[in-house]
């Protein structure tokens, strides 16, 4: 494994654990309410943009790390919208 490879994974596996507890709290919780709808919905999109971006590459780091994150990402824009539509919570 070459040098930037090694920050890639070191990279990908920071960021991506960063948003790990934040995801688990919304998950656990299922508040949203302090969370901006416009936000998720971006950074979801960038990070599904990501994934295909590491999947065109056939870069591993950006596909395992991105994946991941837009899973957990996903997850919580759910909650967010299911929150603002079915339960009428800002």
């Amino acid at each position: 494994m070459t040098t930037p490879e090694i920050f890639g994974y070191l990279a990908a596996t920071l960021t991506t654990a960063s948003f790990v507890p934040q995801a688990i709290l919304t998950i656990k919780t299922r508040d949203t309410a302090s969370l901006s709808l416009g936000m998720y919905s971006t950074f979801t999109l960038g990070v599904f943009c990501w994934l295909i971006y590491g999947i065109h590459l056939g870069d591993k780091a950006i596909i395992l790390a991105n994946a991941i994150t837009l899973l957990l990402a996903a997850s919580i824009l759910c909650f967010k919208i299911y929150n603002m539509t079915i339960k009428k919570k800002p």
